[in-house]
């Protein structure tokens, strides 16, 4: 059973509710009924404020999207990264602890809360694939947390790095789809450590960078030790 097309009060969702379109990827992969609607994001657009209504759970089809916390002074800092086939937007309450935006080129399908709400509670299959992916946001944040607090820049680029090899399914060969400006915001860093870090890591011949974005694993034992 198809969504009926969205609506919502959302400023972001009213300027492109025109642009909706039935797109084949269910919120579960147990159950198919439960379809959303796909949104094309542009690199570095919003797709929710901090403080909007979580009315709608999300899903990226394609590309990537950050959700960060911008603190009082200005600086930002992001709480993690959702690549193709991770879920967002699953805040407790009824309002967004975090923003969302594009960090490349993006489509990210749209469901209603209620709905899924509502599957959850009829399927128990449902319900226990949205209990695990609960719970992995809760142990990376657990990871996230340690790792801000306890590790040195090197660490932490390196866990950072191991992350996202093991999330990118290129076994030693990564290609991040964020800045580095991301990157430091993520790992709690300079821009300029972070550049100094990546040089470091190439200069010990742990990795190989070709270009800002292309990164090759070249000692994994290395890495796992630094990042463990």
């Amino acid at each position: 059973m198809l969504m009926q097309p969205v609506t919502t009060s959302s400023p972001h969702s009213l300027q492109r509710q025109t642009h909706f379109a039935n797109y084949d990827v269910g919120f579960f992969n147990c159950a198919a009924e439960l379809s959303g609607m796909s949104l094309n994001y542009a690199r570095d657009e919003e797709i929710y404020g901090e403080g909007e209504d979580a009315e709608f759970v999300y899903k990226v089809a394609h590309g990537a999207v950050r959700t960060y916390k911008l603190l009082r002074d200005g600086r930002r800092q992001i709480g993690g990264f959702h690549l193709a086939g991770d879920l967002f937007g699953l805040d407790l309450g009824g309002r967004r602890h975090l923003t969302a935006e594009a960090v490349a080129d993006s489509k990210v399908l749209v469901f209603k809360r209620r709905q899924v709400e509502s599957v959850v509670a009829q399927n128990l299959a449902a319900a226990r694939e949205l209990w695990l992916t609960t719970a992995n946001h809760l142990q990376h944040a657990e990871e996230h947390m340690l790792l801000l607090g306890r590790k040195t820049a090197i660490e932490r680029l390196a866990a950072f790095l191991l992350e996202m090899d093991a999330r990118s399914g290129q076994a030693g060969r990564i290609e991040l789809p964020m800045l580095r400006r991301d990157i430091a915001d993520y790992l709690g860093l300079t821009l300029e450590t972070v550049s100094r870090s990546f040089s470091e890591l190439q200069s010990a011949g742990v990795v190989e960078l070709d270009g800002a974005r292309h990164v090759v694993l070249r000692n994994r034992a290395a890495l796992e030790e630094m990042g463990a």
